[in-house]
């Protein structure tokens, strides 16, 4: 198999809390693989390290330990310049669309303004790929002279979309993308992905707790769980046939969409565990139906057979 396009090994981040020796640790020791052309899905509850991952893969916030890797370059510790070199081949589009686009700046200046950093555009060049990128995300060229209070939620994330692939990138990190928007909508901004990727070949790294927009996209899936994995393999199998206790509780969890479909029936497992205070041994044990004396005591490893890993003593991959 060709070497993947991104690479993370035993990512840490923690953040500093104040009265608290240990501090916040958002991610602990996550491995985990994007290949080209791919999509990978993150998937977990909100609190449990999905975002941070992301973040740490942009240079956003800088991991206390771990590797990353991309395109064949350590970019874990990159300064701030030669993180920007990698930039446009390493783009993110954030949950938020109205907080992610200057409310000040017209849509084609928005969308216009990453080709700033790439020589090889001029300025005709520049309004040339403004209007391709415009069309490319379905959108109409009249938008480009307005500003983003004059677009729907769907509209602006489509912009943060073009804007996003204006540079062209191999890797494309999607941060809950669909979560503030209508269901309707939902469903079209996931369909322009899937279109863009195959007219692209990018990769993206897509991160949700939504398993329908999970499954529709996805072509592997990691699940996390206090910022460590708890199992990963191709999408089909961990949503059809989840091994690890957690995963099985995330999709007894989800509400399906569809009238008529019956919800799948689970134990009430309780709120997250807080990240300040982790449990030991396994972090999922106090929350788990299958639990048992090993788990309250010692960590579980990843353990893979096949394509499929998972991290618990009781129910191994």
């Amino acid at each position: 198999m060709n070497a993947p396009l991104l690479r993370v090994d035993g990512l840490r981040v923690r953040f500093p809390v104040a009265g608290s020796p240990r501090g916040l640790v958002a991610v602990d020791g996550l491995s985990l693989q994007v290949h080209r052309g791919e999509t990978l899905a993150l998937v977990g509850e909100s609190g449990c390290g999905k975002s941070t991952v992301a973040r740490a893969i942009l240079g956003l916030v800088r991991p206390e330990s771990g590797g990353i890797v991309f395109e064949d370059v350590a970019i874990g510790g990159l300064s701030g310049a030669a993180m920007r070199r990698i930039r446009p081949r390493l783009q993110m589009v954030f949950q938020d669309p109205w907080a992610a686009l200057n409310p000040r700046m017209r849509i084609g200046e928005l969308i216009g303004e990453p080709l700033r950093f790439v020589d090889r555009y001029d300025a005709a060049q520049r309004e040339r790929r403004v209007r391709e990128l415009v069309a490319q995300v379905g959108l109409s060229e009249a938008v480009l002279e307005r500003h983003p209070a004059a677009l729907s939620g769907g509209q602006l994330q489509r912009v943060c979309i073009a804007r996003a692939i204006a540079t062209a990138p191999s890797l494309l990190v999607l941060d809950e993308p669909t979560s503030s928007l209508d269901l309707s909508v939902r469903g079209s901004v996931l369909a322009l992905l899937r279109r863009l990727q195959a007219e692209t070949g990018m990769a993206m790294l897509f991160i949700s707790h939504d398993i329908g927009s999970v499954r529709r996209l996805a072509d592997r899936v990691t699940v996390l769980y206090l910022g460590r994995e708890m199992e990963t393999g191709p999408a089909a199998t961990v949503l059809d046939a989840p091994v690890h206790p957690y995963t099985r509780a995330l999709l007894e969890a989800f509400l399906p969409a569809r009238p008529g479909v019956r919800p799948r029936r689970g134990r009430d497992l309780g709120d997250l565990r807080s990240p300040l205070a982790p449990p030991s041994g396994c972090v999922f044990h106090p929350r788990c139906p299958d639990c048992v004396a090993r788990c309250r005591s010692e960590p579980p490893q990843i353990a893979a057979r096949g394509e499929r890993a998972a991290a618990c003593h009781v129910h191994p991959a």
